[in-house]
């Protein structure tokens, strides 16, 4: 068997000195710069609709809240974890939630698809002025003028738009909890920010948030070395490949928290004190309204994917860059 030059090369003690010297260290940097490059010239911008777009299109549809019962009260109140992008402790943070056997979190339900946020992109575009007048001045559909009245464009009343939105999460991720023997329910996203959550909140006034962060630099370090492949925010067209699309997800993410209005029911946790027994769970046990049981969680090893003690500098000067507004936002250094 004869063995190639180059593969002879490639088996010395000077090729094995030389990769894991400054040499090796400057030609990956070197392929990783090319990669970030390609990534920053093709990589399109993801946008959603702000906050205060979308609660001003949902005042249109706005129904009154009745009074209800507390039964009924905590049968529409879904626990909804929210978390700034992958990595970030919401696999872990889920799995301590449903330590309490009454609960089910669904994990990123066809999280690809992006429905939430098509969703709220789709409500803030709202309706033009004219057809809001019309909708205002239709006939009562009930009424004896329909037939001689202007009736091209006839809108049922925003309550049953909301009620229609409402089942279909109902019917997709409520009822196939209750079916199997779960009082509670919920899911958590990793692609979800604040504008999604005003929606989400507006189907389900007594829902309840809780929002996981981790720096930026632990979580894509966390990712990259996972070799998972291909992650998508959106398929097909908006892969995270790179550090630069981690890093605006991640940012996008973390920025819109800040632009919560004032009693929004939400409660945010960092993954750094949730692994260094910082969180005081029997606080966040009587807010949700669960007996958590985050020992049975925590003593569990699952996942642990980072190889590298620390970022390449490219890295760590995109992220820093890209993730500027977020990290200040929720307290991260640089």
């Amino acid at each position: 068997m004869t063995v190639s030059r180059t593969a002879g090369y490639k088996q010395s003690w000077a090729y094995d000195r030389l990769r894991k010297g400054w040499l090796g260290d400057f030609v990956r940097g070197f392929r990783g710069c090319r990669r970030e490059l390609a990534a920053w010239m093709r990589s399109p911008r993801v946008t959603v609709p702000e906050v205060e777009q979308l609660v001003q299109s949902l005042a249109i549809y706005q129904p009154p809240i009745s009074d209800e019962s507390p039964a009924e009260r905590e049968s529409e109140a879904p626990i909804f974890l929210l978390s700034t992008g992958w990595r970030a402790g919401s696999t872990l943070l889920q799995r301590v939630l449903v330590t309490d056997p009454r609960l089910l979190l669904w994990g990123e339900p066809l999280g690809e698809m992006t429905i939430v946020s098509r969703l709220a992109e789709t409500i803030s575009h709202s309706i033009s002025p004219r057809n809001r007048k019309l909708w205002n001045s239709q006939p009562d559909p009930a009424s004896a003028e329909m037939s001689s009245s202007w009736i091209a464009n006839l809108y049922p009343p925003g309550n049953d738009f909301r009620t229609g939105l409402r089942r279909l999460f109902d019917g997709w991720l409520e009822e196939p909890a209750r079916q199997r023997g779960f009082a509670r329910w919920g899911f958590k996203e990793v692609r979800l920010g604040a504008t999604e959550a005003s929606l989400l909140h507006w189907l389900y006034p007594h829902a309840k948030f809780a929002i996981i962060s981790r720096h930026p630099f632990d979580s894509y370090r966390s990712l990259a070395d996972a070799g998972w492949g291909q992650v998508y925010y959106r398929y097909p067209d908006a892969d995270v490949d790179s550090a630069l699309n981690f890093a605006r997800h991640w940012n996008r993410l973390a920025v819109s928290w800040s632009r919560l209005p004032a009693g929004f029911p939400c409660v945010h946790i960092r993954y750094e004190d949730l692994i260094a027994g910082k969180v005081d769970f029997r606080k966040l046990e009587s807010w949700l309204g669960l007996e958590i049981r985050e020992h049975v969680a925590l003593s569990a090893s699952v996942g642990g994917t980072a190889k590298r003690a620390q970022l390449s500098w490219y890295e760590r000067w995109i992220i820093a860059r890209e993730a500027a507004a977020g990290m200040k936002a929720l307290g991260y250094q640089k």
